[in-house]
């Protein structure tokens, strides 16, 4: 069984499922005033895999990963820019699909959006407030974390730690709050926002508060797995927690948090820096797939930097996979090999240790090729199948032979025709006009191949 570290209790443990067969997933998903950039890249790349993966080995999950859309963010910006919000949100919203189709990322079973579930935040709320775990202020309605045992949990760190220590830079704020700490669940409208009725006065639901609504009405208590970035695990996923817990509820039975993406002098790629790179620029320039080969051979807990280098070679070990996709596409349908796709289960099930399984994956071709040299038909169709298994499970999408143009196809046999007759200089120009021409040209005993 598949065992994740978990950040509450910080130790690699079994991910028990609430309910047998079935896997409950809550992703964070992306506040949309702006592009994607490579840190959201990783955040879904890692959270697809992890979710093929368990497709893969029998269970039946759901994936929820909603839309924050409605937000400080997305009012100032159509603020500056002289627009309505609501057109800030449905464009950045279309962007955002479109950067994770163009990455292969699977829509999620449900998209959530936060303004669809502003009456239940409002509800949820007001339970809080009659329990004296919320309280109302002249700029909105807080939680009082001092109501919630355990609080900084997944801060690591009590209350007293946090004030001893400066705290977080979101945890200080408004004058009227009965604990530093304590964060906003309402917050009161100015002129010109927009706003929602509420018991208190018009305004709309905190950042915090939106999750909790939707992955307890969508996952219900209990549910297996909650996702998200390094940084979300405080205060944001802290404070979702302390809500479910203020309420009596059973949130999240583990917490699964990937590392950053980080620059080329290990700083985190964040707006605020001012070192992002927006993810649509990369799938222009490079294979869509490198950045999914780049992180397979990165641990998820783990800082990665993405460089232009780093994508290149990324590029050239999937050219080399392709290239053997098309070479197997000859092989007879064949059994996968066991046992390559059981030590293949014991990596990923070894904390999601794809950096082990990558490397299983290419040393299962390179056996697979030397299987085809060696006309071992039998044992290259089963390597070859216990590749195109690995590949479906951690969503690498491999590309077969396509078709050659007939003229292509004429230089190759040309080639082939220069080797029996010994003239290798004309074979080699001819290998150089095709590559030159952005094939890749292969030379084995049973003649020249060619493709993109």
């Amino acid at each position: 069984m598949l065992h994740l570290y978990d950040t509450a209790t910080r130790e690699v443990r079994e991910l028990a499922l609430r309910e047998p067969g079935k896997g409950s997933i809550y992703l964070c998903g992306p506040t949309v005033y702006g592009p994607p950039h490579l840190g959201h890249g990783r955040a879904t790349l890692v959270y697809d895999i992890l979710r093929r993966y368990l497709t893969w080995s029998g269970l039946d999950v759901r994936l929820v990963s909603n839309i924050t859309d409605i937000d400080d963010k997305i009012i100032d910006r159509a603020h500056r820019e002289g627009r309505e919000w609501t057109e800030i949100t449905h464009r950045c919203e279309d962007v955002w699909f479109k950067a994770m189709a163009g990455i292969d990322v699977e829509r999620p079973t449900d998209v959530p959006h936060a303004t669809e579930y502003v009456d239940e935040m409002v509800e949820m709320i007001a339970t809080l407030v009659a329990a004296d775990s919320a309280y109302v202020t002249s700029d909105g309605v807080y939680l009082s974390v001092e109501a919630v045992p355990g609080y900084g949990l997944l801060a690591h760190q009590s209350l007293d730690d946090m004030l001893a220590g400066g705290g977080d830079r979101e945890v200080f704020g408004a004058s009227e709050k009965r604990h530093p700490a304590d964060f906003a669940l309402w917050k009161f409208s100015k002129p010109g926002e927009p706003a929602w009725a509420s018991p208190w006065a018009e305004g709309r639901p905190g950042w915090h508060s939106e999750c909790v609504v939707m992955s307890l009405g969508l996952l219900g208590d209990g549910f297996d797995l909650h996702c998200g970035g390094q940084d979300l695990r405080f205060p944001h996923h802290e404070n979702e927690r302390a809500q479910a817990v203020a309420l009596g509820r059973e949130f999240a039975r583990h917490w699964m948090h990937n590392g950053f993406v980080v620059d080329a002098e290990g700083e985190k790629m964040s707006k605020s820096l001012g070192n992002v790179s927006n993810l649509l620029d990369l799938i222009e320039v490079y294979d869509p797939r490198a950045y999914r080969m780049v992180l397979l051979q990165s641990h998820y807990l783990s800082p990665v930097g993405i460089s232009g280098d780093g994508l290149d070679a990324a590029g050239r070990s999937l050219a080399g996979l392709d290239g053997f996709a098309a070479r197997a596409a000859a092989l007879p349908g064949a059994d996968a090999d066991q046992s390559v796709l059981e030590e293949f289960r014991a990596a990923m099930d070894d904390d999601l240790d794809t950096p082990r399984a990558t490397a299983l994956l290419f040393d299962t071709v390179r056996r697979a090729n030397t299987a085809i040299d060696a006309g071992e038909t039998a044992l290259a169709a089963s390597l070859a199948a216990a590749v195109s298994e690995i590949c479906a499970a951690v969503g690498l999408r491999l590309e077969g032979p396509a078709e050659v143009p007939a003229e292509v196809a004429a230089r190759a046999a040309e080639l082939d025709a220069a080797r029996a007759a010994k003239d290798f200089a004309t074979a080699d120009a001819i290998r150089a006009e095709l590559q030159a021409a952005g094939w890749t040209v292969e030379t084995t005993r049973d003649g020249t191949t060619v493709r993109r």
